[in-house]
């Protein structure tokens, strides 16, 4: 008879024949795996008690895995510099995927609310995944594996990105560590592009550079940082968007705290925005700030930010000061109508233009640009430059598809705004609503100059902080109902 009074330690609990097989085989197996693989199968099977740990979370709570997908939002691109060949960027995808799988087992046995889809953000995003299927019909299509590859990037992970967040971040305390959690890698981004800068750089990303990005990033001897983004446009534009949302979120929160964590985070990012070499950071800096300016709807403020941007136009357009500085002088060719750059860009979109008046749909969904080279290397848009993000939807979706885009960012922003100014009356949500919403009108704008708009990290951030937005009449009545009852509004 088994003593009940003899406590079963973990070492007892293997001393079954089963279970000392089981594990005598697992470990001959990884034995053999270790012989063939070497240290690559080392650092496999040290990985994987995370990973296991790491699901057990995601399937626990799905938010989890809803951040895991920022973590490799930032990162993934960086570290393909560093393993060459390897799918990084469908990593996002796996991780996405992942996170559905944990919602629907979380709600497969409970009740969903299915109420919380019932949001017009969704209707935007299904809208234009919509028009994004329709372009496999397109007959002007010359690769649909281009489109496979390209859909992705252009609607399908807005579509997942809103639902996952109607479901998930219903709690205003998700929208804070969302915030934390998403300055944190703008200002690690920061650091890695001051070690770039002032220590150097590392033999594999030298190697980049030598394959891939000298002629764009080593200008007069100057490099132009990208810290572990795709390149020096995505850095900028990010660092320049965090810089803002920071900067304006800083001026409304209440908590001295917050404010000087907020304040760190913006002058980071500034910094980092102007090391990139980035001239499109305007876009995102003017467009941030103009929007503010108006729904603050402060005359005096108002008049006051018009003077600041006329007097940093008129610096740099038309005085010298400062020339001596890469930095400046880099900035400065922004305001130049003569600078080469953008010539080129005007001479693109001129070629493209009596092409596209022709295809109403446009040439299909990844069959514009470098990217189309390695799915329809001979044709006449794959060989061509895009440059821009509305200029790569012209390209690929034709004049319908752009006007559909624009009209759908309008109905964002003109929906957004009202939102904040009728529908919130907590000030400092508000603030925060007021700081987001200008950081998608900046990038909206910067998006003219490059492509930043559908690249990561920028791209579900965009997404992100539009379902924010359409959630903030959500959180503004959660927030006052904890204070009625005096209970901690991130509890």
């Amino acid at each position: 008879m088994e003593d009940q009074f003899i406590v079963k330690s973990g070492a007892y609990r293997i001393n079954n024949p089963l279970v000392l097989s089981l594990l005598f085989i697992s470990l001959i197996g990884a034995g053999f795996f270790i012989a063939d693989q070497g240290l690559l199968a080392v650092a496999a099977l040290l990985v994987l008690p995370f990973a296991v740990f790491f699901l057990i979370k995601v399937f626990e709570n799905p938010v989890v895995g809803f951040f895991a997908v920022y973590v490799v939002n930032f990162i993934a691109l960086g570290l393909a510099r560093y393993v060459l060949q390897a799918p990084f960027g469908l990593l996002v995808d796996g991780f996405l995927v992942l996170t559905f799988i944990a919602v629907f087992f979380k709600f497969f046995y409970e009740k969903f609310d299915w109420s919380r889809l019932n949001n017009q953000v969704l209707n935007v995003a299904l809208i234009w995944l919509g028009y994004s299927l329709f372009e496999l019909v397109n007959p002007a299509v010359v690769s649909r594996l281009a489109w496979i590859y390209s859909v992705r990037s252009v609607s399908m992970y807005m579509v997942m990105t809103v639902i996952l967040m109607l479901i998930l971040m219903d709690k205003y305390k998700y929208f804070m560590y969302f915030l934390y959690f998403w300055m944190f890698f703008e200002v690690l981004g920061s650091f890695k592009g001051f070690i770039q800068l002032y220590v150097g750089l590392d033999p594999y990303e030298v190697r980049w550079l030598d394959v891939v990005g000298r002629s764009t990033h080593i200008l007069f001897g100057k490099l132009r940082v990208f810290s572990f983004f795709t390149d020096a446009g995505q850095f900028g534009a990010s660092q320049g968007h965090t810089a803002m949302v920071a900067s304006i979120i800083a001026l409304t929160v209440k908590d001295n705290r917050k404010r000087i964590f907020f304040i760190v985070v913006a002058f980071f990012c500034f910094w980092g925005m102007f090391i990139s070499g980035t001239r499109g950071i305007w876009g995102v800096v003017g467009g941030a700030g103009i929007f503010w300016l108006l729904l603050n709807r402060n005359f005096k403020l108002f008049f006051v930010g018009v003077l600041v941007g006329l007097s940093v136009f008129v610096f740099f357009r038309y005085t010298y000061i400062g020339q001596g500085i890469y930095f400046i002088q880099r900035m400065r060719g922004a305001f130049d109508p003569n600078n080469p750059s953008l010539l080129v860009r005007l001479e693109n979109q001129a070629k493209l233009r009596p092409y596209l008046i022709q295809r109403p749909f446009g040439g299909g969904i990844g069959n514009a640009g470098a990217k189309a080279q390695r799915f329809a290397p001979n044709t006449f848009l794959s060989n061509t430059a895009t440059d821009s993000w509305y200029v790569e939807i012209w390209a690929e979706q034709g004049m319908v598809g752009l006007a559909l885009h624009l009209s759908l960012m309008a109905f964002i922003l003109i929906k957004g705004s009202y939102i904040i100014m009728h529908r919130i009356r907590d000030p400092e949500l508000r603030g925060q609503m007021v700081a987001i919403i200008s950081g998608i009108f900046g990038i909206m704008l910067s998006s003219y100059g490059n492509g930043v708009f559908g690249q990561m990290p920028t791209g579900l951030l965009m997404y992100s902080s539009m379902v924010f937005i359409f959630l903030s009449p959500k959180y503004d009545k959660e927030i006052a109902e904890k204070r009625a009852a005096g209970i901690p509004i991130m509890a």
